[in-house]
């Protein structure tokens, strides 16, 4: 690979080349001023490369023009002939889409570089797409226009983009599911619980089909799928960074075959269709396992299913990297490090309370340390770790399992979720006899939670021996890196947010925020990937005074603001200032304190 000239980086070569090629083309008589200026225009107005537009008007070869980039940017020329195994997990850093429309291709991995194939090379803008989107350094080489479009085929052929695969499914059935009732050809190709993206041994359309829709579930990172019937169309969204975005609709006669073969995968009852039914599938998409949650539920127009994706390789097994602000960190190490008591973890559905449950218990297992959860279900698996999944329907519950896990001795217990006041007492329990207990509770914020457990019937005396801390929380988009712009605002402004005016009188005056645009990596949305804000509170004598009293939620805020606990507003707002997200997400997810 060719080395960089000393003092000169890659891109400012490029930016002298892009400047240079046209007038060296003309000073060696390859093609004329006019020409030239011709081109120039054509760019300018079309946005094309110089090079592509000098070949498309038959002034001068590709070879021409590959050679003049190759000598003036000081980058390799090469043959993708050279290149016909190229390793999926290298394939996988260039999402189909991006490959076909930038017209690049990765090619291979050379420590932290990653080499990829372009024919305009002094895009400087896809690299840096590239190098975001990877984390790596990105380093050009120069192929031609042709060969990278057909080496893009050839190697992305099974990729196809979910438009593609709807438009195929929709002539291939057109004729056998006028009805959408033919499930027999879907069973007979649906036997598998192990789902794989492989035309060659899946041939059935609605099976590609599902496979396509969950294919790009994963590569867009989404966190959930709707499918849901309507009376003249079957709507798909996806749950990207908390937000629902729609997708291409399938076919509406498709639709009892695509839960059919959703049913099978689940493996609950097929010819069930009047009750709710909840069920598992287990995939392995992208060289990776992902496991989905899948809950089907009759409604006028047929069955909604919702898929709740769960990806370990994103979970965080690392505390400091869950979102806490210092002080917040500092409290949370100490108490779990408590050998008794409970720690309660709250927040609605999806706020990423099992993530930080699974991080805290990652930290905690150690081999002189038991540790057994009881969850519904169990989301992750955490090797070292003794995990039991609630069935119901036999009676294993979660009182009844806490109270056999009792039996055993163990030195931490995590219960996935305290619903009524039987789990909530043997919670109790458990820690007055020396046990750490972690659980998870749906409240609107920490010193709700108080209040809550007492509604469910908990005295007052058993919270204040037992609960140590407990911690709300919820996820905000993060700004996208690559498209997020600053403005200023007046600090007097955040008074309108409802919080306190001596911490606003400690900032500067004017404060500089900062907003994503919206661009391609983002999907427009301005946001890539989410974060957590906590709100943490210590279970203090004055909290404790106050619970024995049965003081309020708000009684109990005051206090606990009073002692120094930062609310979910106010740690979201340190990320606003930090740049991490925007003010509009912060108004989003948070109420005024």
């Amino acid at each position: 690979m060719p080395q960089e000239k000393r003092g000169e980086s890659t891109a400012q070569r490029i930016t002298l080349a892009r400047k240079k090629i046209g007038q060296l083309l003309v000073e060696d008589k390859l093609i004329t001023s006019k020409q030239l200026e011709e081109a120039t225009e054509l760019h300018k107005a079309t946005g094309n490369p110089m090079g592509q537009i000098l070949v498309e008007k038959g002034y001068v070869t590709e070879e021409v023009v590959l050679s003049y980039l190759a000598k003036e940017c000081g980058i390799e020329t090469v043959s993708l002939k050279d290149y016909e195994n190229i390793a999926p997990e290298i394939l996988e850093m260039v999402p189909p889409s991006s490959a076909k429309r930038q017209l690049v291709l990765p090619l291979k991995l050379e420590g932290r570089k990653l080499i990829v194939a372009m024919a305009d090379p002094l895009n400087i803008f896809v690299l840096d797409d590239i190098r975001l989107t990877t984390g790596l350094a990105v380093i050009p080489v120069i192929a031609s226009m042709k060969e990278i479009t057909e080496a893009i085929e050839q190697h992305y052929a099974q990729e196809k983009p979910i438009e593609e695969m709807l438009e195929h499914t929709e002539q291939a059935y057109e004729q056998a599911l006028e009805t959408a009732e033919n499930l027999e050809t879907v069973e007979e190709v649906a036997d598998t619980t192990q789902l794989r993206i492989d035309e060659k041994t899946i041939e059935a359309p609605v099976v590609k089909l599902v496979n396509t829709i969950l294919a790009k579930a994963v590569q867009f990172k989404a966190s959930d799928i709707h499918l849901e019937p309507y009376e003249r169309s079957f709507r798909v969204r996806f749950r990207i960074d908390g937000v629902l975005q729609e997708q291409p609709y399938p076919p509406k006669r498709l639709q009892s075959a695509i839960v059919a073969r959703l049913k099978i995968l689940a493996k609950v009852d097929i010819s069930e269709r009047r009750v709710p039914q909840d069920g598992r599938i287990k995939l392995r998409m992208e060289s990776k396992e992902v496991d989905l949650r899948a809950s089907f539920l009759p409604t006028v127009f047929g069955e909604k299913v919702v898929l709740r994706l769960l990806d370990s390789s994103g979970l965080r097994l690392n505390i400091s990297q869950c979102g806490f602000e210092p002080e917040q960190l500092a409290i949370y190490e100490k108490s779990i490090h408590t050998p008794h008591g409970i720690i309660l973890v709250t927040g609605p559905t999806g706020s990423g309370k099992s993530t930080t449950l699974y991080s805290t218990l990652y930290v905690l297992n150690q081999t002189d340390t038991n540790i057994t959860t009881i969850e519904d279900p169990v989301e992750y698996i955490i090797p070292g770790i003794n995990q039991i999944h609630v069935r119901s329907e036999v009676g294993l519950t979660f009182a009844e399992g806490l109270r056999s896990i009792l039996r055993q001795d163990p030195n931490i217990v995590m219960v996935g979720e305290i619903r009524d006041k039987e789990t909530a007492e043997i919670a109790s329990q458990a820690a007055l006899t020396g046990h750490l207990v972690f659980a998870t509770l749906h409240t609107n914020d920490a010193p709700g939670t108080i209040t809550r457990l007492i509604h469910l019937g908990i005295e007052p005396f058993l919270i204040t021996s037992t609960v140590l801390l407990v911690v709300s929380q919820r996820l905000v988009r993060v700004n996208c890196v690559n498209c997020k712009e600053s403005y200023e605002i007046d600090a007097k402004d955040l008074l309108r947010l409802g919080l306190p005016k001596e911490h606003i009188l400690s900032l500067p005056s004017k404060l500089t925020l900062y907003k994503g645009k919206g661009c391609s990596i983002c999907a427009t949305t301005g946001y890539k990937g989410r974060i957590a804000i906590h709100e943490m509170m210590e279970v203090s004598d004055a909290v404790r005074e106050a619970t024995m009293n049965k003081a309020n939620a708000r009684e109990i805020r005051e206090i606990a603001k009073r002692e120094g606990m930062i609310t979910l507003r106010m740690a979201g707002l340190r990320k606003v200032v930090r740049g991490i997200t925007s003010m509009e997400e912060l108004l989003r997810t948070t109420t005024e304190d």
